[in-house]
């Protein structure tokens, strides 16, 4: 099938990548001309594990070609989907000037029936929003095309994104059309060979479907670092506890790992379009506020044990702290609300300096640190544990799990560990001889 993906970030370039791998003639299209000349040449502009082997084969194989001209592509192809970023407004509502003028560009060239796929994360009513914008475009230019508008949400894990495309737990797909659902079944049928994954529904249930799941995860995240905090008062221990409950099947134990609160580019922003969606139709939201008030207190917590720790020490001035992890989570270079940098500049507002590492993130996060000059991204974990006051682990990468601790103590001034993932034994960490603060245990 001739395809159109518009849009080039997580999303886009990983379902682009995918639907060329299974034979599909796929146009990947973004105005950005210089990220096009680099995905010519084969080079990707994210961290995705698989992804770069996957755009690289289906580049030279002919399956998958870049271009920033969508009015050249609508002619070729029978579905368009639509990936672009829906960032959040300031308060806190769902930004569609991406989408909207992707729908703009379609109707004003469109010349063929099309189906539309609206992938990217949309409040509600955006479908109807998008089709309005095609047919005013068309009838500006004086011409009738029929075509669809489909609500088909993206569920993949940034670190993840690729086994979730080619394997995925379900396909929504939001549509009142038969012939609309007849193409997409053809086109996903593929990625659905063991059982019957996709499920219809109406567009609204669809676009919902995904605020829905996303906000539902943030909710178990923020419920466990809720938990933890009560651990650390009352003398119970969150590892011990979150074994307890995750046993139970209707509970499990996916998403229920204590940490420094979630972050990224879906989690933040989707509960606060929910939030946001539920006061536009007169509900109060409390759950859901709920639910972002303990990410923001837990983005907190972590910086404010550091600072009290340092108290008797004469503050966090003039200190050095080592970080190791610097996305918002391991697998992937996106710092887009990482704790860890809300921690980094609670800290060196406060005027203490911090060496970090990250084995993927450090453009990314160079750039996002790029105007404090408290901060160094370095290129080695262990030379940011030289000379420096404490450690904090930010990011739950692999090669941080099993590391040679006696290195690490001779090289950190004092051998105190501030663990924001949970990551070690307290046994096997006081064995070593460490001052070590986790997340849930009043222990150290």
């Amino acid at each position: 099938m001739q395809i159109c993906i518009v849009g080039t970030g997580y999303v886009g370039l990983v379902s682009a990548a995918c639907f060329a791998e299974m034979g599909n003639s796929v146009y990947c299209v973004d105005e950005n001309i210089d990220l096009i000349k680099r995905l010519q040449k084969g080079e990707v502009h994210i961290f995705e594990p698989g992804l770069v082997d996957l755009v690289k084969r289906n580049y030279e194989e002919g399956r998958l070609i870049f271009t920033e001209s969508l009015d050249v592509v609508l002619s070729s192809v029978e579905v368009v989907f639509i990936t672009v970023g829906t960032p959040s407004r300031e308060d806190g509502s769902c930004d569609l000037c991406f989408v909207e003028a992707v729908a703009t560009s379609i109707g004003q060239h469109i010349t063929k029936p099309l189906v539309i796929v609206n992938k990217s994360t949309v409040p509600v009513g955006t479908a109807k929003r998008v089709s309005s914008i095609i047919a005013n475009e068309c009838k500006n230019r004086g011409v009738s095309v029929s075509f669809e508008v489909v609500s088909n949400p993206e569920f993949l894990k940034e670190g993840d994104a690729v086994a979730d495309f080619m394997k995925p737990d379900r396909v929504i797909l939001g549509t009142g059309s038969e012939e609309a659902l007849v193409k997409l079944r053809e086109l996903y049928s593929p990625f659905a060979r063991s059982r019957e994954k996709i499920i219809t529904m109406s567009i609204e249930s669809a676009e919902l479907t995904k605020y829905a799941a996303n906000c539902m995860l943030a909710t178990k995240i923020s419920f466990i670092n809720e938990i933890a905090c009560l651990c650390e008062r009352l003398g119970a221990d969150v590892r011990d506890v979150r074994l307890g409950i995750g046993a139970d099947h209707r509970i499990g134990y996916h998403f229920i790992h204590p940490g420094l609160g979630y972050g990224g580019s879906c989690f933040p922003k989707d509960v606060k379009a929910l939030i946001h969606t539920a006061s536009n139709v007169g509900m109060d939201s409390k759950l859901l506020e709920a639910v972002e008030s303990v990410n923001i207190r837990q983005k907190k917590y972590m910086s404010l044990k550091i600072q009290k720790y340092f108290e008797p020490f004469g503050g966090v001035e003039g200190k050095t702290l080592a970080v190791w992890g610097l996305s918002f989570k391991a697998n992937t270079d996106d710092v887009r609300e990482a704790p860890s940098l809300s921690i980094i500049e609670d800290l060196t507002k406060q005027g203490m300096f911090v060496r970090a590492f990250d084995p993927v993130a450090k453009e990314t996060a160079q750039k996002a640190l790029e105007d404090n000059s408290f901060v160094k991204v370095e290129s080695d974990l262990y030379s940011v544990c030289k000379n420096a006051d404490a450690l904090l682990v930010a990011t739950e990468w692999n090669q941080f799990r099993n590391l040679n601790f006696s290195k690490v103590k001779e090289l950190l001034k004092k051998p105190v560990v501030f663990d924001g993932r949970n990551l070690y034994s307290q046994d096997m960490m006081k064995k070593n001889g460490f001052i070590y603060f986790c997340v849930g245990s009043s222990l150290n």
